[in-house]
C-alpha cells in the first residue's frame, strides 16, 4: 500500500520561507507527475505547482517567482520551496503523486503566514 507523508509546514512571518517535503512509501514502480495543492478555509482546493517525470514544471500564477517545486526520484520525494510568503498563502498544503494506476494524496500540512 502506498502512503504519502508530508512535512515542513508551520508558522512563519510574512516574507519568510518554508520548505515542504512529501515522501512516498510502499510498493512503487513508477511515479509520474507529482504536485502540490492547497486549501484555505472556506475555499476550494487549488493547484500550486506540478512537476512531470521529465522535470517539466507548472505553477499557479500566485506561486510563480516565489515557489519552486522539485523532486528526488531516488527518494520518491517531492519538495516545495516557498519564499516571500504572504498571509494569503495560509492554507493546508497537500501533495499528490500519480503512481500507476491511480493518484495518491498526502494527509496535508498546515502553513500559516502571520505576524
Amino acid at each position: 500500500q502506498v502512503q504519502l507523508v508530508e512535512s515542513g509546514g508551520g508558522l512563519v512571518q510574512p516574507g519568510g520561507s518554508l520548505r515542504l517535503s512529501c515522501a512516498a512509501s510502499g510498493i512503487i514502480f513508477s511515479i509520474l507527475h507529482m504536485g502540490w495543492y492547497r486549501q484555505a478555509p472556506g475555499k476550494q482546493r487549488e493547484l500550486v505547482a506540478q512537476i512531470t517525470s521529465s522535470g517539466n514544471t507548472n505553477y499557479a500564477d500566485s506561486a510563480k517567482g516565489r515557489f519552486t517545486i522539485s523532486r528526488d526520484n531516488a527518494k520518491n520525494t517531492v519538495y516545495l520551496q516557498m519564499n516571500s510568503l504572504k498571509p494569503e498563502d495560509t492554507a493546508v498544503y497537500y501533495c499528490t503523486m500519480y503512481i500507476r494506476p491511480r493518484d495518491y494524496w498526502g494527509q496535508g500540512t498546515q502553513v500559516t503566514v502571520s505576524s
